[in-house]
């Protein structure tokens, strides 16, 4: 893999070289601004050349956060996480608090639903009650998931009550 490192000058060239580098490792997978800029900058590249590649695949609509949040939010559901652990994902990649937000609010996540299907997927049908130990089990397996301790009660005592 060819590694160019940017100059002190942030010519013209730097800028088309570090675009390039960019758009390849937005072709690999989405990225957030701040995971790109990590990347780039882990490759040798520096500001203002690093700050105006990124402000232009934004403007161009190659780099989004707001993308980025959306398909990892339908990952993660798909792979059975609550929102607890998808919403810290998504602030330790650097997606703003707003954003995340508004990922969330136009999203159509039914959350029991959710959890129903990953503890049937984890653990079987549901049949009969189950013990105490069982029961404390599974919630923790749950919340670790990231779902709400709430929601995992909620769930358990209908069990319970099965």
């Amino acid at each position: 893999m060819n590694v160019t490192v940017a100059t002190e000058d942030g010519g013209a060239d730097d800028g088309q070289a570090a675009f390039g580098a960019a758009v390849r490792l937005l072709a690999l997978r989405e990225h957030t601004r701040l995971e790109l800029q990590r990347k780039l900058v882990a490759r040798g590249w520096r500001n203002p050349t690093l700050n105006a590649t990124l402000d232009r695949l934004e403007g161009e609509g190659l780099l989004s956060d707001y993308r980025f949040a959306g398909l990892l939010l339908a990952q993660r559901v798909r792979r059975g996480y609550g929102p607890l652990k998808v919403r810290a994902e998504l602030a330790q990649r650097g997606v703003d608090a707003q954003v995340v937000e508004r990922i969330f609010d136009e999203s159509d996540v039914d959350w029991p639903v959710c959890l129903r299907d990953t503890a049937a997927r984890r653990f079987g049908a549901d049949e009969g009650a189950i013990d105490h130990r069982e029961r404390v089990r599974r919630g923790r397996q749950l919340t670790q998931r990231g779902f709400p301790v709430s929601l995992v009660r909620a769930y358990l005592d209908a069990l319970a009550r099965a």
